[in-house]
């Protein structure tokens, strides 16, 4: 059973920047580069919503237009974890940040969240 748990959180001012890790454990042999990753955030009452997405080998990326230019996503398979690199902060990026994996249309392991929160 996959399981993903995200790090890096924190209380940051408009400016900062914060990196989030999300590190994968139960897979094995190079089984974590079969998976697509993505980040995905949410704030209270709202639905949960795309931040980025990366392919399997790190060659293909996607951002939400709203942190384009601004947030970097990356992975090390041989570490089995998957990074956002969030710079430029601004308080509207205040989230619960998730990241996820997916083999095939949908992504079917979530982590639990980190939280981040931009004062301005």
């Amino acid at each position: 059973q996959v399981q993903l748990v995200e790090s890096g959180g924190g209380l940051v001012q408009a400016g900062d920047s914060l990196r989030l890790s999300c590190a994968a454990s139960g897979v094995s042999g190079g089984t974590f580069s079969r998976y697509a990753m993505g980040w995905f955030r949410q704030t209270p009452g709202n639905e949960r919503e795309f931040v980025a997405r990366i392919s399997w080998s790190g060659g293909i990326t996607y951002y939400a237009d709203s942190v384009k230019g601004r947030f970097t996503i990356s992975r090390d398979n041989a570490k089995n974890t998957v990074y956002l690199q969030m710079n430029s902060l601004k308080p509207e990026d205040t989230a619960v940040y998730y990241c996820a994996g997916r083999v095939l249309a949908s992504y079917d392991y979530w982590g639990q969240g980190t939280q981040v929160t931009v004062s301005s």
